[in-house]
């Protein structure tokens, strides 16, 4: 599970025409008709308060004064945190994992929908975003071998190893590749679904103690 990770209690307050309220409502044009059941429908469809829910919009705008995140921006980044390696690839796969509607953007409801699953949800709803989001590449509703050889690749390629490593590294990640998805594909028909995942993961002690980096609290 070596993709498996990344990602980060405030006084509360009513719904104001003023500070993190303001930037929040800069998005529907400062009509609170708009703003209010917009804030109420992500306090009901994600596991963050109202205040909470201002405060990650404050620094989304911050960071993002458009209102959204594109694929470049976000590579950008990534290649601020791993300037030794090659973070194209896997930033380009947490891009896709984080645009729920597939519009080459990222939003700040999909950024709080998915921040929802990872830091406030149970295992199972971690497991399930992890398999379906990030190693389903394709979404077919299973993995293949070759999904699990793109992804550890990626994680891998973070790091960066010089030319003459390249090929020793790439048969390590086979077998490494090799050895997970063994141990994924409990009945050995050569691809691993969604239960076999599960119950591959619920039962590994590191897998579960991994899950807890995303359990951060606001």
């Amino acid at each position: 599970m070596d993709a498996m990770s990344e990602t980060t209690s405030l006084s509360s307050g009513d719904v104001r025409m003023e500070g993190d309220n303001s930037a929040l409502m800069d998005e529907f044009g400062a009509h609170p008709s708009t703003y209010r059941p917009f804030l109420e429908e992500l306090c009901e469809k994600t596991k963050f308060s109202k205040s909470e829910i201002r405060f990650l919009y404050r620094g989304f705008k911050q960071e993002c004064p458009g209102g959204i995140v594109q694929e470049d921006t976000f590579k950008e980044i990534y290649a601020k945190f791993f300037p030794y390696g090659n973070s194209s690839m896997y930033a380009h796969l947490v891009f896709k994992a984080f645009d729920i509607t597939s519009v080459g953007a990222i939003t700040f409801k999909d950024m709080i929908l998915t921040l929802s699953t990872l830091l406030r949800g149970s295992s199972r709803e971690k497991l399930r975003w992890i398999f379906s989001r990030l190693y389903d590449l394709n979404g077919n509703g299973f993995i293949t071998k070759r999904e699990l050889f793109d992804i550890v690749s990626a994680v891998h390629d973070l790091v960066g190893v010089s030319k003459q490593q390249a090929q020793a590294e790439d048969r390590k990640t086979r077998d490494h590749v090799d050895k997970i998805f063994s141990k994924f594909d409990v009945n050995r028909d050569g691809i691993v679904t969604i239960e076999e995942f599960l119950e591959s993961c619920l039962k590994d002690e590191l897998i579960m103690k991994s899950l807890q980096v995303f359990s951060t609290t606001l």
